[in-house]
């Protein structure tokens, strides 16, 4: 599972924002999952609450907000927001398409 080291990396830079701040401890932890980034946010959180024992963010609150896929049209320029898996524009029904968000953690 990848997310075990997607949190690794997570928690180590929270520690070393935190320490670079001078703070003895991290209060909240926002995350912001695209729909297609490949992570299951359920076991993202999941190994967040077991590899947080022991670090800074040990008592941290933990967010996650889920991006759905943001595109953006090439034929009406028209940027949508899809509510399904269909990669084309809801106005125009173009199918070219440039995706702006909804892919990256």
């Amino acid at each position: 599972m990848h997310e075990y080291s997607i949190v690794q990396s997570l928690l180590d830079q929270c520690e070393e924002n935190a320490k670079a701040n001078d703070a003895a401890k991290v209060k909240k932890v926002v995350v912001k999952i695209g729909v297609m980034s490949g992570v299951e946010p359920d076991l993202l959180k999941t190994a967040f609450d077991t590899f947080k024992e022991g670090t800074m963010c040990q008592d941290c609150e933990y967010i996650q907000n889920i991006q759905p896929i943001v595109i953006r049209c090439h034929k009406c320029h028209k940027t949508s927001t899809l509510t399904k898996h269909e990669y084309c524009c809801p106005k125009c029904q173009y199918v070219e398409v440039e995706i702006i968000d909804g892919e990256d953690l």
